[in-house]
């Protein structure tokens, strides 16, 4: 593997460039016309561009993406997340052209891309499943009785979903028909399949997802896991690992769960099962996300590993050359991502240009950046600039230094997330540990501000921050541009 094509964009691809050129080889960016300027398209050996802004028109365009690796004699594509990197279709056509994806197969992405195929994959396996049906919903009068036989409140989920599309919450019978069809004209219209099933709703529910990583050599481990309960519409804002919430034992439960679901498709490379963990430790498997993740740092600090370099080598056929008894969690870390979204206005999207930009880093705090200052956020992609991710000897020392390198990253021209972040790590129910899926319906809301933290609180948080401001000028923040 000599040439290795990134077929994304911002953050991620210089991440994966960053990997590529340690282990020497050559790599090849992608571009838009909206992203000529990107860093990503500096960063790379090479670079070309495929098409106009809009992604069906550029990186989506699997005909432009393979030709470009033909005519830049590329061995290898690395799909970063997002994009085609969950793409069946893609995959098949990259083995049909002599090109290793890397990643899994084609047929472990089909199985895992649907909740369903999913489903019965692995019910062989002995693994925890939500109580609800196995198959999509055919009729409406029997979907009600399931419903009504597992229990009131129930989800209504999407069988090719993500992001919190098709998905919705039923608690009494008489609203289970139009529910049923609102969740599939969503399915339909988002993902081009209006298949829906039901389940149990969690009420009170962790979001816990375990990475695993598997070689072509009948080798599965997992990597710990990762807590991934701060969302805003069915989205991760801040993930940590380990979670404070498991112990030895059910660490050791969640993983072997997730080593067995990898094998029910012949899994390959890396990849992530989710659960879902009830108020009593009960643990359910969601779904499998076949791709690097997001939130991959957090575990690359806690075990020392390169995801990005052990998806290459597992691509290349070589054997993982340790063993679970080799994997020891080391400290512990968060990632808070950036997105250039308005946390006070129902985190709405934020597009204008980066009139200041600047962050620090060094002794545990890791900055994973996709721009730079000057530059104008796209309204094309996906909003997130950067993600700041920290590395402490416990998680209370890591609850501390996120807090000061929230207050070392400087963002004017946009809102953003930081604020967010930083009324996370302050908040008492984040720092016990006492927090599930509904955090952000629950305490961000200027009620539960004020009652959690107190007028005096709140005026000197303002006060804190303009002071802050006012002085940066006279502060020594070096701008990172890679």
């Amino acid at each position: 593997m000599q040439k290795v094509l990134i077929a994304n964009r911002g953050e991620i691809a210089i991440r994966v460039i960053k990997s590529l050129k340690k282990m020497g080889i050559q790599t090849v960016a992608v571009y838009s016309e909206a992203d000529k300027e990107a860093l990503h398209v500096k960063y790379a050996d090479q670079a070309v561009l495929i098409g106009p802004a809009p992604s069906a028109l550029s990186y989506l365009n699997q005909d432009v993406i393979l030709e470009t690796c033909k005519t830049h004699g590329v061995d290898a594509i690395h799909p970063g997340y997002g994009f085609l990197s969950e793409n069946a279709t893609f995959a098949r056509r990259c083995s049909e052209e002599g090109i290793k994806l890397i990643g899994p197969s084609a047929e472990a992405m089909e199985i895992m891309g649907s909740k369903l195929g999913a489903k019965d994959a692995v019910k062989h396996f002995d693994i925890p499943m939500v109580p609800g049906t196995d198959t999509a919903i055919a009729d409406f009068d029997e979907a009600v009785k399931i419903a009504e036989s597992i229990g009131f409140p129930i989800l209504i989920k999407a069988s090719a979903g993500g992001g919190g599309k098709g998905m919705r919450i039923v608690r009494e019978s008489r609203e289970m028909v139009e529910q049923i069809q609102l969740a599939m004209n969503e399915a339909k219209a988002a993902f081009g399949d209006g298949s829906v099933f039901i389940e149990k709703y969690i009420t009170s529910p962790k979001h816990i997802e375990v990475q695993i990583m598997a070689d072509q050599h009948g080798n599965t481990l997992y990597l710990f896991e990762r807590e991934c309960s701060i969302q805003r519409r069915h989205q991760k804002v801040v993930e940590e690992a380990p979670s404070s919430a498991l112990t030895p034992a059910l660490r050791k439960a969640m993983g072997e769960a997730a080593v067995k679901v990898a094998q029910s498709c012949n899994y390959e490379g890396a990849g992530t099962v989710e659960f879902l963990m009830d108020e009593h430790k009960n643990f359910y498997f969601l779904e499998m996300n076949t791709r690097l993740q997001v939130e991959h740092p957090v575990t690359e600090c806690i075990t020392g590993l390169d995801l990005v370099e052990w998806q290459v080598r597992v691509a290349r056929g070589e054997k993982l050359p340790f063993s679970q008894e080799d994997l020891t969690l080391a400290g512990h870390a968060i990632e808070l991502r950036i997105y250039a979204e308005d946390p006070e206005d129902r985190f709405m999207p934020s597009i204008s240009v980066l009139s200041r930009y600047r962050f620090l880093e060094g002794d545990g705090i890791r900055v994973d950046n996709g721009i730079s200052e000057g530059m104008m956020v796209p309204i094309y992609y996906d909003p997130m600039l950067a993600k700041l991710v920290v590395h402490a000897p416990n998680r209370l020392a890591a609850i501390e230094k996120m807090k000061l390198a929230i207050q070392g990253f400087e963002i004017e021209g946009i809102a953003n997330t930081l604020n967010f972040g930083a009324y996370v790590m302050n908040h008492p129910a984040f720092i016990t540990g006492n927090f599930d899926t509904h955090f952000v319906d629950k305490y961000w809301n200027q009620e539960e501000k004020t009652k959690t933290f107190g007028h005096a609180a709140a005026v000197a948080a303002k006060v804190g921050e303009y002071l802050f401001r006012s002085s940066k000028e006279r502060l020594t923040i070096p701008q990172h541009d890679k």
